[in-house]
């Protein structure tokens, strides 16, 4: 009987200082956030899997290239230090990098799919088909919703496309949250007897805050749905966790992220 997820680590790749209104449909436009940039990383007996791998360093750095790729003035990505911030959060619990096994990415957006090149080549990638179909189809117009074909138009990715629910791993199940994006993916990691049993939602971008899911408010980010048709994925996720009695974890929350990285710090070590 295969093992299903022994330990579960959240890493901060960055944060994000942008307006709430991206997280919060119909928030005042003057009210801004500082959010965190999502890492979830997962030991299984087959080795150490990512969900997500924050932003495309090298957009940031290059004065050039951060002109064309983040032009707006509304929103400003932050790297929390000088190296590869997969790297150097992997490097702090002492994990290498090729330890990990398997990628999956909940979308295709630049604070989530940039750090896929460090992947490329080495390690399947998990993604929505459609999401990537949508990523990859009628240029530029992907790129006007802050996805960068830059990040992921890369022959060496061993992509691994799922139509609706995926087994990533053992333990490890992506679950289609349309709207955010056409492929958005959340997911449920249970965990091995042998620390407990139970498990958790990780919502990523279907719901970015505790009051998106608490109060079934509408997200400010979406592609091709109405603001309120974002609100059916966050049920769906809260009846999931409901169901199965776990956490619904929100993706960029500011005060839950680091919170329940402690929570999984003092709780796995």
């Amino acid at each position: 009987m295969t093992g299903k997820v022994r330990r579960i680590v959240l890493l901060t790749l960055g944060w994000e200082e942008l307006p709430k209104s991206i997280s919060v449909y119909g928030a005042p436009p003057e009210e801004r956030m500082r959010e965190p940039v999502p890492g979830v990383l997962l030991q299984t007996d087959g080795g150490w899997v990512l969900l997500d791998t924050g932003f495309n360093t090298a957009l940031i750095r290059d004065p050039a290239l951060y002109r064309r790729f983040y032009p707006s003035v509304e929103y400003r990505p932050v790297l929390p230090g000088p190296g590869e911030p997969i790297e150097e959060r992997l490097a702090e619990i002492g994990v290498d990098i090729d330890d990990i096994h398997t990628v999956a990415v909940s979308h295709l957006h630049h604070d989530h799919a940039g750090g896929l090149k460090l992947f490329a080549g080495k390690v399947p990638v998990h993604a929505q088909r459609r999401e990537l179909e949508y990523g990859l189809s009628n240029h530029p117009e992907p790129e006007h919703n802050a996805i960068a074909r830059i990040d992921f138009d890369d022959p060496n990715i061993d992509w691994r496309l799922a139509d609706g629910d995926a087994e990533i791993a053992p333990g490890v199940t992506a679950v289609p949250t349309y709207g955010h994006t056409p492929g958005h993916q959340s997911f449920v990691v249970e965990l091995d007897e042998s620390v407990g049993g139970d498990g958790f939602v990780f919502a990523f971008d279907a719901a970015d805050l505790t009051e998106n899911i608490e109060n079934e408010l509408a997200i400010g980010g979406f592609i091709g749905v109405a603001p309120e048709e974002t609100i059916e994925p966050i049920r769906k996720l809260k009846k999931l966790a409901n169901d199965k009695g776990y956490p619904l974890i929100p993706g960029h929350d500011p005060h839950v992220w680091p919170e329940t990285t402690r929570h999984f710090h003092e709780r796995f070590g």
